[in-house]
């Protein structure tokens, strides 16, 4: 996602290896010859001079080449963490519809019951207001029964009852119809918008894909790129490459040791607070590879799709994991997290306040990483593919604000 220490590492150490080694062979100071041996011509001092001369401006050549092919590594870091952050949102829609639609599905079964309640009841009163197979008219009974006038009035004041039960059984039957439809229209919008989900999802994962696989061709290429580059170097190239592990090495040892300036280790980091506590849970990890889809409550896992065969955190998986531990509940996704508390002004930043980073910071919906404050300007971040749970400044492009996520 971002331009890779290494390789800034690797420049400086290249061009610095490399001139520092190519201009002692024209430097007074470089070993002199055996007395027995000729003094070097004029000749032999220009092409010397010739020789560093152009290889100098070979590294500058290198140079510029691999800073543009970083800075497109990092456009395609870029395009792929955002396929990614929008798939985690996807995924989190999608969960979302699922449980929607299963309750669309409850109601509209137990709508369906009431239903076929409400029928049964207006057939068993047709069954007690006709006998089957006798050929009895009720209403004939009525008007023809016993009792005279006095006995035809009882009766016609049973048929007003019964004409009111059924009436209300019908209006019961089609109440019962109507919510049962109703809820029938509900649960089949709540399917269409699962299936709408699950397309969206898929759509999302290709994208991911197809970005992943554009990055790692590029990668590929760039890569290779360097090494031809590198090799026509010839002799310079092995300096360099020694003094670019020494410079690693250092950077490296250094690294650590403000590390641990800072922090001291994990158990020392300073105060008790919700924030305290998820910094000292995400620097924990430190060193933790980078997996897209990796992170749960209960710490790193493996991740889907090219993240599938590396157990570690993406950038939101190690904050959800984080904030887990002090009783946050957050989605595995820079969208929510976004939202999941008040934002904080960036000079009032604490330690356990999240990051978060956009392609265009006047638009929380372009966000593509999330990172964890620790203090004085710095945060513990799970970068991009290839890489490993680090501290990092957040004073670099795309930083768009910070949460402190409630709960």
């Amino acid at each position: 996602m971002f331009p890779s220490p290494g390789t800034a590492r690797r420049l400086v150490a290249l061009s610095s290896g490399t001139v520092v080694g190519l201009t002692m062979l024209g430097s007074p100071l470089a070993e002199r010859p055996a007395a027995a041996e000729p003094p070097p011509s004029a000749r032999d001092v220009r092409e010397s001079r010739r020789q560093v001369e152009q290889r100098a401006a070979e590294v500058g050549r290198i140079k510029a080449r691999l800073a543009r092919a970083d800075g497109e590594l990092e456009r395609l870091g870029v395009a792929s963490a955002t396929a990614v952050e929008r798939y985690n949102g996807e995924l989190v829609k999608l969960d979302q519809a699922r449980r929607t639609h299963a309750e669309t599905r409850r109601r509209a079964a137990d709508a369906r019951g009431h239903l076929d309640e409400a029928q049964r009841e207006l057939a068993r009163f047709a069954a007690d207001a006709y006998q089957a197979g006798t050929g009895y008219n009720p209403w004939s009974a009525i008007v023809a029964g016993e009792g005279g006038p006095q006995g035809f009035m009882d009766r016609a004041g049973l048929l007003e009852v019964l004409a009111h039960r059924r009436a209300g059984i019908v209006q019961r039957v089609e109440a019962a119809r109507d919510v049962a439809e109703l809820f029938r229209r509900q649960a089949q919008a709540a399917f269409e918008e699962q299936r709408a989900a699950t397309l969206r999802a898929a759509a999302a994962k290709r994208a991911v894909q197809e970005a992943v696989a554009r990055q790692r061709t590029q990668v590929r290429r760039i890569e290779a790129e360097k090494e031809r580059l590198e090799r026509s170097l010839g002799s310079a190239r092995a300096r360099a490459a020694r003094l670019e592990r020494e410079r690693r090495a250092a950077l490296e040892r250094a690294e650590a040791a403000r590390t641990r300036q800072l922090y001291g280790g994990t158990a020392q980091v300073k105060g008790a607070g919700r924030g305290a506590q998820v910094v000292r849970w995400a620097l924990k990890w430190l060193g933790t590879p980078y997996s897209w889809g990796g992170g749960t409550p209960a710490g790193p896992s493996y991740g889907i799709a090219h993240g599938s065969g590396i157990h570690g955190f993406d950038c939101s998986g190690l904050a959800l994991y984080a904030w887990s531990k002090v009783g946050v509940r957050l989605d595995h996704w820079t969208g929510t997290q976004w939202t999941s508390g008040p934002h904080v002004p960036l000079d009032r930043l604490a330690p356990g306040d999240l990051v978060f980073f956009a392609n265009d910071t006047s638009d929380p919906d372009t966000i593509h990483h999330v990172g964890i404050y620790i203090g004085k300007g710095r945060m513990v971040e799970a970068p991009y593919t290839g890489a490993r749970v680090r501290i990092a400044g957040i004073h670099r492009s795309g930083l768009i604000g910070a949460t402190r996520p409630a709960g």
